[in-house]
């Protein structure tokens, strides 16, 4: 019997590569999927202006950026959270954060479809002028936002949703006028835990969060896809070095566990001259240079 609808995810036009590197902007969904790949030795950038939940405050990121580090991306993510945002009154711009100011001083606005797709369309655009190589992953996070009330949250899950369409058939068109733009893939996490995931057991206490059990589910439904055969091989060596590193042992000054860390760091040599962009994760370098 079939207890579970699973969503059928397509196969993306790209593989990735073990430990390439890459840029992750949006709502603190993708700190979530970041984190993962950091654990995982890749050498991300995870928000590098703190959490963006709509399409032009991802934009404004993508902008601020220097060139320069912009072009050593080889993939960037992009979590949509919300179709929300904050126009300063002042000045009329939309501010990626109030930084606590009154709520006075600022008005809430709903950006429409043709919005949202123009500022992800402007952001793809600000990549590939510095990367024409970066590939671009969408994702709408699963993420609901309670104080806009549930009706008005999956409404803007909707625009969202649409945009990223309205994205896919823009590309299309330049596309088949000759105009080269980074490849466009979407990864259906909101599906996912909607459809795969319909249980509060993977929401966290907030009943609002995707829970870790749910964030590791989709991180193993976007690696089986996306993943290249040789990013998998990577991960099965990584395994078992990560845990011997993240290894508490009762004796750490025991002969054995010495003899125990310094063969483990001698891997970790080995894995790092196989793979020249590993990047050990900060909560494991300890073990490695103490």
């Amino acid at each position: 019997m079939q207890f579970q609808t699973t969503v059928q995810i397509p196969q993306p036009p790209f593989d990735i590569a073990p430990c390439e590197r890459m840029l992750f902007v949006g709502s603190c969904f993708a700190d979530n999927i970041g984190k993962r790949f950091v654990d995982e030795g890749f050498p991300v950038e995870v928000n590098p202006f703190g959490v963006m939940y709509n399409p032009v405050s991802i934009l404004h990121t993508i902008e601020r950026i220097p060139k320069e580090q912009l072009s050593s991306f080889s993939t960037a993510f992009f979590t949509l959270g919300t179709n929300h945002v904050y126009i300063e009154k002042a000045t009329g711009c939309i501010v990626d954060n109030c930084q606590k100011r009154p709520q006075r001083l600022f008005r809430e606005e709903q950006l429409n479809i043709d919005e949202c797709a123009d500022a992800l369309l402007k952001a793809m655009g600000c990549l590939h002028d510095s990367n024409p190589h970066c590939r671009v992953i969408v994702t709408v996070s699963p993420i609901r936002y309670a104080k806009y009330g549930y009706h008005e949250s999956q409404l803007s899950k909707a625009v969202l949703l649409l945009a990223v369409e309205r994205l896919s058939a823009v590309l299309r068109q330049l596309g088949s006028e000759g105009n080269q733009m980074p490849p466009l893939y979407y990864f259906p996490a909101y599906e996912i835990v909607l459809d795969e995931l319909r249980d509060y057991r993977f929401y966290s206490p907030d009943m609002l969060h995707p829970s870790p059990q749910a964030v590791e589910f989709i991180w193993e439904r976007f690696s089986e896809v996306a993943f290249s055969d040789e990013a998998k091989r990577y991960l099965k060596e990584w395994k078992p070095l990560k845990e011997a590193l993240a290894h508490r042992p009762f004796h750490p000054e025991s002969d054995e566990y010495k003899t125990f860390i310094a063969k483990t760091r001698e891997k970790v040599a080995v894995l790092s001259e196989k793979y020249p962009n590993f990047a050990l994760p900060k909560t494991l370098d300890n073990q490695v240079n103490d």
